[in-house]
């Protein structure tokens, strides 16, 4: 009888089918950090062209002077202190409002349609073309509450706007909260509210503070909204209160950009970068209190 030898086999060693798949693998990666560079590509490519183009007009008198000559000339200092106030009169306004009814709808209401009528109309409200919102600002705040065109009716207009973002994104958050952490509340008695106040909130604080980054990216670039409502084209007073008229960034780069003749060609863009500039440092704010609270979580 021939003996037969036997090949001693690696339990571990890769399989061609293993093979494959790692292979698949590694496409997949690279297929989507392809995408993510090409998303990426654009942003970078526009920050190039208003920083080459932009910083040259950049100074200290710049941000620190008027505007003359219809925005030909002089700086934008009126116009950045009035992006100021625009933006924090929604943030005041919005904020509040949608933290409230995220929480309704995550904590106290039940699913019925009253729930689900009230989120499609979230769904819709967000989708709104920012003109129909400025209509509707003008109806509602400049007219019926009797606002005038002010910095006030700007902000409510631009806080509804931004209202299904802050829902939305504190509904999240509340959410992603485990729902252990409410029922050992309960099992100790303390009451809903004391929980949400207590526990829920606290460690949703990452994804409202996300919903206040989105608001201030949008509100401080939106012009239809404001220009029906609280914008002006050129004002030289700072404003004192929140019934003053303002000028704004967006507007303002609306109009040396297309209305304005015999503008330096280094003006459109020097505004643009600052603009970009203040959504950054406003976002940066908001990123800094957001990574705080997400190190101090205990799950």
């Amino acid at each position: 009888m021939t003996a037969v030898r036997t090949v001693p086999t690696d339990g571990f060693a890769t399989t061609s089918r293993e093979r494959r798949a790692l292979t698949v693998q590694h496409a997949a990666r690279l297929l989507f950090l392809l995408v993510a560079l090409l998303l990426l590509a654009p942003v970078l490519c526009i920050l190039a062209v208003l920083v080459v183009e932009g910083a040259p007009g950049l100074s200290l008198d710049f941000f620190l002077t008027k505007p003359r000559d219809n925005g030909a000339a002089g700086g934008i200092a009126t116009a950045l202190v009035g992006t100021i106030w625009l933006t924090m009169g929604a943030l005041v306004l919005a904020l509040p409002l949608g933290v409230a009814a995220a929480i309704y709808l995550s904590e106290y209401a039940r699913d019925n349609w009253l729930t689900r009528t009230i989120q499609v109309a979230i769904v819709n409200l967000a989708g709104v073309p920012s003109i129909v919102h400025a209509l509707f600002g003008v109806g509602a705040f400049v007219y019926f509450l009797g606002f005038g065109k002010s910095i006030l009716a700007a902000s409510c207009t631009l806080a509804v706007m931004t209202l299904p973002v802050v829902i939305v994104s504190t509904r999240e958050a509340l959410q992603a909260v485990p729902k252990a952490f409410r029922e050992a509340c309960w099992n100790m008695g303390a009451t809903r509210w004391q929980t949400i106040w207590h526990i829920v909130l606290p460690n949703s604080g990452g994804g409202i503070l996300t919903g206040l980054i989105l608001v201030v990216s949008r509100a401080v670039g939106e012009t239809a909204p404001i220009m029906f409502t609280g914008a002006v084209f050129l004002r030289a007073l700072y404003p004192s209160s929140v019934f003053d008229k303002t000028m704004a960034l967006s507007l303002h780069l609306f109009n040396v950009s297309t209305q304005v003749t015999n503008v330096p060609r280094h003006v459109p863009f020097a505004v643009a970068l600052t603009l970009i500039m203040v959504v950054l440092a406003m976002n940066a704010i908001a990123i800094t209190f957001r990574m705080r609270l997400r190190g101090r979580k205990k799950w």
